[in-house]
């Protein structure tokens, strides 16, 4: 791990949010993560920035509907040619192979265009890739069939998401030395349920072939109840969850935890939630909340100072689907959190 990089409890957060003008939301991302800014991800602008549609540019046979709102692969159509490219640009690391064009990610694009955008240095620049669980699980097949479920299509989903992962570090790391990549995998909620049949080593093997493309920090989020350890016991840096909904189920597994943090790891305390639950709550509430999600852990024997050194906030989630007032307020919180924790424990 990266040893320049201090959470200092900052605020940082997931990529989406309910705005179609992209200067609109750099200018939230700017005022309220100034720190960490984040490339906007706008699913409401276009479907291709759903986060499944976002990263699929260049995958064998992929086909977006955008009338419909469906992204899937024919495979009717022989896909040999466009297989052998994908994994011609794996071998030769090819990371151009891996691209976003603007039209799939204008956020990211606004800030590689716009010099000057980011007018202070910030401490680290984040972005983020969906995970190969829950893409591999949402796109399917022409007859709806997870690509996850079939061995060759479930290994070039790792494969390319490797790809769009490290053209987007390679990008970052142009402008901030220090990249952050999250591995978004809002499926592995369902991990270890009869909906999803995968074991706990093939989960691994395919985060970490993401992972294994991304030479900064790289951080995981999962926004439901998991198994903790499995991520745990992955390469990962940062590991970001739905702290306002799921900090019990993370303390049923301290010795993973400890491990983690022994070894440099950092938690997203996705303290802020995101979604209308957070009108009913202030950074006082919230602070209290925080709290008693690192008692759980502490009562369990994780130290103290190990979860103080290793702390960031952000919201629980992403705000895509939200209404721009709560979304905003979610950001707004975050920031507000942010600065209350570090007035408290981090000194100058």
């Amino acid at each position: 791990m990266p040893d320049k990089f201090h959470p200092a409890w900052l605020p940082a957060a997931l990529g989406s949010l309910p705005l179609s003008n992209v200067t609109e939301a750099w200018d939230w991302t700017l005022k309220y993560l100034p720190q960490i800014p984040v490339w906007p991800q706008l699913p409401k602008r276009s479907y291709q920035e759903n986060m499944y549609a976002q990263f699929s540019e260049n995958f064998p046979g992929v086909v977006i509907d955008l009338a419909a709102e469906r992204i899937y692969v024919d495979r009717t159509q022989d896909l040999d040619r466009d297989l052998e490219r994908l994994y011609l640009a794996y071998l030769q690391n090819d990371l151009e192979y891996g691209r976003l064009s603007p039209q799939y990610a204008a956020g990211l694009h606004h800030l590689l265009n716009t010099e000057g955008l980011l007018q202070a240095a910030p401490v680290a620049i984040k972005g983020q890739v969906t995970g190969p669980i829950s893409w591999g699980l949402v796109v399917t097949d022409q007859n709806r069939r997870p690509l996850l479920y079939d061995e060759v299509m479930a290994d070039a989903v790792a494969k390319h998401l490797r790809l769009k992962a490290a053209w987007q570090e390679q990008q970052l790391s142009a402008i901030a030395p220090q990249t952050i990549i999250f591995v978004d995998e809002p499926y592995m909620s369902s991990f270890g349920s009869a909906f999803v049949s995968l074991s706990r080593d093939q989960v691994i093997t395919l985060l970490e072939e993401v992972f294994a493309g991304i030479r900064g920090l790289k951080g995981v989020h999962c926004c439901g109840n998991t198994d903790w350890s499995v991520l745990l016991d992955t390469s990962v840096d940062i590991l970001s969850l739905d702290a306002y909904q799921y900090a019990e189920s993370l303390a049923l597994y301290p010795d993973a935890v400890a491990a983690f943090l022994e070894r440099g790891g950092i938690i997203a305390w996705g303290i802020i939630p995101a979604s209308p639950d957070v009108e009913g709550e202030t950074a006082e509430s919230l602070l209290e909340r925080l709290h008693k999600a690192m008692d759980l852990l502490m009562k369990k024997g994780i130290s103290q100072d190990k979860l103080l050194a290793a702390g960031l906030v952000t919201p629980s989630c992403g705000t895509g689907s939200l209404d721009c007032h709560t979304a905003e307020r979610i950001l707004e919180l975050t920031a507000e959190v942010s600065a209350r924790m570090r007035a408290r424990y981090v000194t100058a």
